[in-house]
């Protein structure tokens, strides 16, 4: 089927589209059609539908093409495969419903500040909101975008968000519910066709989180190693990387007031250096502290009109004065902000920077068994990235009673379609050519597990983060752990040398050691299942934990 002919179509023929609007026309159609209030400051307030209130994995399928299918990871559970006929239908309920709509709105935008290997992206919505998300998010399209590697091969993404598929239309084609119904909704991509449909889903990061899958799907191929991380960069140029999954702290420890913000979330590394894919930043806002965050609180909630505000505020409790309270989760937990970068006080503009000299890994280890703080090997550090540790607290899910591990691969998991290898090689090799140096910091328990020893302490982690950038743990001594194949500091400056051996600071030393084990089993478990038949380097395979 040809797309963009079909696209193209739409576009010349319909009576209203709404092509590159400025950001305050969208700001004030997506008020004036009813899509968003304005909140005490000047924000923009919206709530979904409670199926739209976070993403949706399981409708959330790749088209499996023949020619391209060995690219691609299927044993991961993330990859879902979805017939490219059944897709061809999808897009043509798009098309028809788009065409019954009054007007619908396109931008025109890119993934990615190098301009080398910016993506031009096409973002087709019938709603206003969703196109101030992505006039957030995404970024402009550059001057010189005709020397990007894809200028030639633009993506399109179809958002329409709160129309629901035909679900006896696609009985047997699409994901059956517990209810024996089929799914109304759909986050479909197309590597091959260069197109994305979000069809039922109106989580705005449906939109972010399918171009950031896309660019980590087609960058390897380029030499260019796409990343699920924060990064920032010193007074002396210097960038670092710190990758970690919800809960380990990583955007709390990259918001450095000595160092310049390049990005919080998604990032390429190419032979110039690292580049932010984006423009903007998608906040989690449960129980956010101005006290805490000041930089993201006042990013969203500083006074302004609100034609010139434009930030978006995603399912939370708003009072009739306008006023939010971001401690009320009774719609969700995973109550969200957008906003551009611009609205933080200590960005770098450019949003580029050369490599990074270190790598933090972040971890937060409810079992008390990971020292605060390790230097990895390139294979250590190739694997700990291949396996994206740290641990789910109990309480937090029913039937959840102590500490259970969780894995999600590059710290990111579900975003990350290639086969493993296309990811971890990329690391090693990056590591060798510009003498990267990782390190693994644990920010979970240390004393003992989750409800008997204590989370580590901010101040002290903030001093280990410290210790990584500037080089000083690149000069101590360090003893070897043999079960975690980790290499662990005598010493860390400011930081007591007792804590940083994890049995030290546990007083029953036969319990550590069982927890320790049943850890490093865990790790073994997982890689045997994930990666046992992915023929995975050996050099990497015996640095897990637990072989």
């Amino acid at each position: 089927m040809d797309f963009q002919k079909h696209i193209n179509e739409l576009i010349s023929t319909h009576s209203i589209v709404q092509m590159n609007m400025s950001r305050e026309l969208l700001i004030y159609n997506a008020v004036s059609k009813g899509k968003a209030l304005i909140t005490e400051k000047g924000a923009l307030a919206t709530w979904t539908p409670i199926e739209s209130t976070g993403r949706s994995p399981k409708d959330t399928l790749i088209v499996k093409h023949p020619e391209s299918a060995h690219k691609i990871d299927w044993h991961s559970p993330s990859n879902r495969p979805l017939e490219p006929h059944v897709f061809d239908m999808i897009f043509e309920d798009a098309i028809r419903t788009l065409r019954t709509k009054k007007s619908f709105y396109v931008n025109d935008r890119v993934l990615g500040a190098d301009s080398s290997y910016a993506l031009p992206v096409r973002v087709i919505t019938d709603k206003a909101f969703t196109s101030v998300f992505v006039d957030n998010m995404f970024r402009p399209v550059p001057e010189d975008i005709e020397k990007s590697i894809f200028f030639k091969r633009p993506f399109t993404v179809i958002a329409i968000p709160y129309n629901k598929l035909d679900q006896v239309k696609y009985t047997g084609k699409l994901r059956k519910m517990p209810d024996g119904k089929t799914s109304d909704m759909v986050i479909a991509v197309d590597f091959d066709r260069s197109i994305g449909i979000v069809f039922g889903s109106a989580y705005l990061g449906s939109v972010k989180k399918l171009m950031f899958t896309v660019m980590n799907y087609y960058l390897p191929e380029h030499g260019i190693l796409p990343l699920h991380c924060s990064a920032n960069e010193g007074p002396d140029g210097r960038s670092a990387l710190m990758l970690g999954l919800s809960g380990t702290g990583k955007t709390t420890l990259s918001a450095d007031p000595e160092r310049a913000l390049i990005g919080d979330d998604e990032h390429g590394w190419n032979d110039e250096g690292v580049a932010n894919f984006e423009n903007g930043i998608y906040a989690k806002l449960i129980n956010l502290k101005k006290e805490k965050e000041p930089e993201i609180y006042n990013a969203i909630f500083h006074e302004a009109d609100y034609l010139q505000h434009g930030a978006l505020i995603e399912n939370c409790m708003m009072y009739p004065d306008g006023v939010i309270d971001l401690d009320d989760e009774r719609l969700t937990p995973n109550s969200r902000a957008s906003f551009p970068l611009s609205f933080l006080t200590n960005v770098k503009p450019s949003a580029v920077s050369g490599h990074p000299t270190t790598i933090i890994f972040l971890t937060a280890d409810a079992n008390g068994v990971l020292p605060p703080v390790a230097k990895l090997t390139r294979e250590q550090a190739m694997l700990w990235f291949l396996m994206g540790y740290t641990s789910k607290l109990a309480g937090t899910e029913t039937g959840v009673k102590e500490p259970a591990s969780t894995f999600s691969r590059f710290f990111g998991e579900p975003f990350m379609p290639r086969n493993p290898n296309d990811y971890i090689e990329l690391l090693g090799k990056k590591m060798e050519e510009h003498g990267v140096s990782v390190y693994l910091v644990n920010t979970g328990w240390s004393g003992g597990p989750y409800g008997t020893g204590h989370r580590m302490d901010i101040n002290i982690t903030r001093k280990i983060i410290s210790a990584c950038l500037n080089g000083s743990l690149e000069k101590v001594k360090y003893v070897q752990d043999n079960q975690f194949h980790l290499e662990i500091p005598e010493t860390c400056p400011g930081v007591d040398s007792n804590i940083l051996n994890p049995v030290n600071t546990w007083e029953n030393k036969a319990s550590f050691n069982y927890r320790a084990e049943k850890l490093a089993e865990d790790f073994s478990t997982q890689f045997d299942a994930a990666y046992g038949l992915r023929n995975i380097p050996e050099a990497v395979r015996s640095q897990c934990p637990g072989k």
